[in-house]
């Protein structure tokens, strides 16, 4: 068109007035084009609209809803006295598990695909699950100690690792206080996957005492002396039976043993007394209780 007006310009007419008249014709071509363009998008735009706004909706009321599962589950959980690590690492993955099908869900009504998102976080999570092997092995361990309960917090435990009182159950870690005060932390991996001893998993201990007389004492004595010690012993259950009875035939003496029952606070302390009465109330009896020795002859000899 433009050519077709420079073609056609009369020859009294000067260039400068083809110039302005060309930039007329393209000012009032401009507002028509971009006005052409706008109603033909204008459908598009008001279909994305439509959807941006169900969205919203989806996600506002998925989100209340995600909130209210959440509180009924945690009144659900507390209700069935179930380990506090438990109840929050439950809770957030049931949270993070709804939010994520939100996502795809709000993803999906925009016009987003999924399937390719779903194809990113697969690859993604084998590389991740590649690279934490080990720390995925301990919270697996984590997650089973906690729906299995082979201790709680609180309770006294012995592992190959380490020995102590249960502190803090983590989704890793397991945290251990010794009885010198001393902080022991052992991967869960290692304890779901070793065995342990959970001393204080009854609410009572049996106690064994083991002590060596000499073959030239009174056995019977010494049966009846270990016999009172025990059932004079306070922290000993009266109701359980104690037993006194001879463990072992030694080269150089012959162990007898005492065995009785006590609660779970009563052990050590109960145990204690009862090793310091056996050394006193032994001697007093004249009921000799042999140590290890070595006689050393030193000969003489002239030269």
């Amino acid at each position: 068109m433009i050519f077709y007006m420079v073609s056609s310009v009369l020859p009294g007419e000067s260039l400068a007035d083809l110039q302005q008249e060309v930039q007329e014709n393209l000012n009032q071509l401009r507002p028509n084009v971009v006005l052409e363009t706008l109603k033909s998008w204008a459908p598009e735009f008001i279909a994305f609209g439509i959807k941006l706004l169900i969205a919203l909706v989806i996600f506002f009321v998925g989100s209340r809803i995600i909130k209210l599962l959440n509180h009924m589950l945690n009144r659900s959980f507390k209700r069935v006295d179930m380990e506090v690590s438990l109840r929050k690492f439950l809770l957030s993955v049931l949270n993070a598990t709804m939010y994520c099908l939100l996502a795809f869900i709000v993803a999906g009504q925009i016009g987003v695909n999924s399937a390719s998102i779903v194809a990113l976080l697969g690859s993604a999570s084998i590389a991740v699950g590649l690279a934490v092997q080990g720390s995925l092995a301990n919270f697996a361990g984590g997650v089973l100690i906690l729906l299995m309960k082979p201790f709680r917090v609180g309770d006294y435990i012995v592992s190959r690792d380490g020995e102590g009182t249960v502190r803090t159950i983590g989704l890793v870690y397991t945290v251990l206080n010794t009885g010198d005060n001393k902080q022991v932390v052992i991967p869960n991996g290692t304890l779901s996957n070793s065995p342990l001893t959970n001393v204080t998993a009854m609410d009572k201990r049996r106690l064994d005492v083991l002590v060596g007389i000499g073959y030239q004492s009174d056995l019977k004595k010494a049966k009846e002396v270990l016999d009172r010690i025990f059932r004079s012993q306070k922290g000993i259950l009266k109701e359980e039976p104690i037993d006194i009875f001879v463990s072992d035939l030694t080269e150089n003496a012959v162990t007898i043993g005492g065995r009785g029952w006590t609660s779970l606070d009563d052990y050590w302390p109960a145990r204690w007394e009862i090793l310091e009465k056996v050394k006193l109330e032994f001697e007093a009896a004249g009921i000799e209780i042999p140590y290890s020795r070595m006689e050393v002859q030193l000969e003489e000899r002239h030269p």
